[in-house]
């Protein structure tokens, strides 16, 4: 197993029980208690655990809930369709574009409904139903069905996200902290978005304002894997300035 593997094994334990112990870490992987610490101390440094004594927790006050669709749907509804018109801005017939799942993106997805002539990859079972009924080629790729977000995550997916080649990615995110990068509540669907930043040519953040300087359980990239952010005239303008000193272009709608 490699680090950064083993330590996503210890960020899905840590989601799944609330806790993960140094000494039933290193019996069940093999590992030495030594390197589980160092393992645990890295995943402090970066906000995704709480260290604890002869252990760790999640984080209490940085971890964002698992909210499902539904419970997003509405908030923030105006930002989500002004930063979705923003996204269409960038899109040209005939690009290949891969979306995420979330509210965000299904604006998104809405949005592009204008194009004539459009692949669309999704892991996202609502977006794909959503294009349904256009012209374009939509494709949706093969996974698990996480209920709360109605996305398809696990080996699968990442598999299928490994053989293909987007334009651009537009990405939702639960958390954008400038220091670490952005972040979910769930470990399998930062896998997945991992391999999507890695099958695009252009990555494209969609969040409004409210998601920057909060961190979730799961990384999915740092900053610098992002060329472009699109949020709402909320963010504060040391935030703007952070991810300018990062080389990330922000459009502000």
């Amino acid at each position: 197993m490699l680090i950064e593997e083993r330590r996503q094994h210890v960020l899905a334990q840590i989601q799944k029980d609330g806790r993960v112990l140094v000494a039933e870490l290193s019996d069940a992987l093999g590992i030495s208690r030594i390197t589980i610490r160092k393992d645990l101390d890295n995943l402090e440094g970066r906000g995704l655990v709480q260290r604890t004594h002869g252990g760790a927790l999640a984080p209490q006050v940085t971890t964002l809930m698992d909210l499902t669709l539904k419970e997003k749907q509405l908030r923030r509804l105006k930002e989500k369709q002004r930063i979705a018109e923003a996204a269409a801005k960038l899109v040209h017939d005939g690009q290949c574009i891969l979306l995420d799942s979330g509210t965000t993106t299904t604006a998104v997805a809405q949005s592009l409904r204008r194009f004539n002539r459009l692949t669309i990859i999704t892991n996202a079972v609502n977006i794909a139903s959503e294009l349904a009924s256009t012209e374009f080629e939509v494709i949706l790729i093969g996974g698990a069905l996480r209920k709360n977000s109605f996305s398809l995550v696990g080996p699968l997916a990442e598999e299928m996200l490994s053989e293909i080649h987007a334009d651009i990615l537009f990405l939702g995110v639960d958390g954008f902290d400038s220091t670490v990068g952005l972040t979910t509540p769930n470990v399998l669907e930062s896998r997945v978005n991992r391999a999507m930043v890695k099958a695009s040519r252009r990555v494209v953040a969609v969040c409004d304002s409210t998601k920057f300087n909060r961190r979730s359980l799961a990384l999915i990239v740092p900053p610098s894997a992002i060329h472009t952010v699109i949020t709402d005239n909320q963010i504060s303008e040391q935030d703007v300035e952070t991810l300018h000193s990062s080389g990330i272009e922000v459009i502000r709608v």
